[in-house]
């Protein structure tokens, strides 16, 4: 079924390649690679090709916060500039004095203050912080920080949602703080490898930074140069290769996994694979209801590094992601289900691609009436014991 439904999409989207993974109540019962992972070498992707998963990002770096908050490291409602107290606005710059109330929790929930629809995305203007800051290329998520406490701010911190970049950019600093080791050092040794994860990391900007397995990613038919972001280079590049930096991107879009990796990260929250990265308890709190301001589409919320769809007595849980050269998108169903798919290229209407992509996967699921009883997890190196089958 899906190795008719994604190829299909695919040709109709023109993305060269992309892949699968589904679980079912926490066994991998499917992986599959589809399309070329390098259309110039006619390499084929991969069950376990590795691809950059942008924004998918994000419920990752809410996890690793979400057990420093469990360790008594970290509070929800820390003042986020009181932990970053080193980063000070640029001179002849004031801060915008609501910068002090914004909270760890604020950040998680995308309640800061910064609208990027009504302002900008601060995560790729690097252009005009590398001008005003007098900084050379590439532009850190440090140097923005400063940047942004010379900035005003958009609405006072946690009155409104609005999804923001930054915040999570800011997140990623936090961990860095409390914890004294850097954000993939940290995050890769307590979140990922504890559930098995050992080939996520932060990807490289270049087509000669990629990692072995990692495919190749490609814009869409007649997309536009960028202004590169990296020195040494020309002034205009593809966008997937130098016109924005994963380091930078790291807790908010920089790492770079497998849809098999991203189906494990997921069993180890929802307790359907132990081990679990985060107690019962705290999965309650990063999948609660926010401030009703934080609602405006109901019945979806965005909890902590997750959109949420309350089912009965649980919850569908997903995030998407998107950067030039990759779409991506995780998906935790209430009735213990699991998918991954990420691709190799972001079509120019990627919403509409997106759109199309999750009611492909979701009729596919639908339409399996029996599901096989196996399990790939060990196949793909996963040495953490198998569940039960359920009757």
């Amino acid at each position: 079924m899906f190795s008719e439904l994604i190829p299909d999409l695919m040709e109709k989207w023109e993305v060269p390649g992309g892949a699968i993974a589904i679980v079912k109540d926490g066994r991998l019962v499917l992986a599959e690679g589809y399309g070329l992972a390098d259309v110039e070498n006619e390499e084929p992707v991969l069950a376990d090709s590795l691809f950059r998963i942008a924004s998918i990002s994000k419920p990752i770096t809410a996890v690793a916060v979400l057990q420093l908050v469990e360790a008594g490291q970290l509070d929800l409602d820390d003042r986020a500039f009181q932990l970053l107290d080193q980063f000070q606005a640029p001179e002849g710059n004031a801060t915008d004095s609501r910068m002090h109330d914004i909270t760890v929790r604020h950040l998680l929930q995308h309640s800061g203050g910064w609208n990027r629809n009504r302002s900008f995305d601060p995560m790729f203007i690097a252009r005009r912080v590398e001008s005003e800051l007098g900084v050379p290329k590439p532009v850190s998520c440090e140097d923005v920080i400063r940047f942004m406490l010379g900035q005003p701010m958009d609405f006072d911190p946690g009155t409104q949602y609005a999804y923001s970049n930054f915040g999570y950019c800011l997140l990623g600093r936090i961990i860095e703080e409390v914890t004294g080791q850097p954000y993939e050092e940290y995050v890769k040794s307590h979140v990922l490898e504890y559930v098995g994860i050992t080939l996520m990391h932060i990807g490289g900007t270049l087509a000669e930074d990629r990692a072995d397995g990692e495919v190749h990613y490609y814009g869409y038919p007649g997309e536009s140069l960028a202004w590169s972001v990296l020195p040494g280079m020309p002034d205009r590049v593809p966008w997937s290769y130098g016109g924005f930096h994963l380091r930078t991107l790291d807790a908010l879009g920089g790492w770079v996994a497998s849809p098999i990796d991203l189906v494990r990260f997921v069993t180890s929250l929802d307790g359907s694979r132990p081990p679990l990265v985060l107690d019962p308890e705290t999965v309650d709190v990063m999948t609660s209801p926010p401030d009703p301001r934080l609602r405006p589409e109901l019945p979806i919320h965005y909890g902590m590094g997750w959109s949420i769809r309350p089912v009965r007595d649980d919850a569908n849980w997903w995030h998407s992601g998107s950067l030039p050269g990759t779409t991506s998108i995780l998906v935790r169903t209430h009735h213990g289900m699991a998918w991954a798919a990420i691709f190799n290229s972001r079509p120019k209407d990627w919403p509409q691609f997106s759109g199309e992509l999750d009611q492909i996967m979701w009729q596919g699921v639908r339409d399996v009436s029996s599901w096989p009883s196996h399990d790939l997890f060990p196949q793909y190196g996963y040495n953490v014991p198998t569940p039960a089958v359920s009757p």
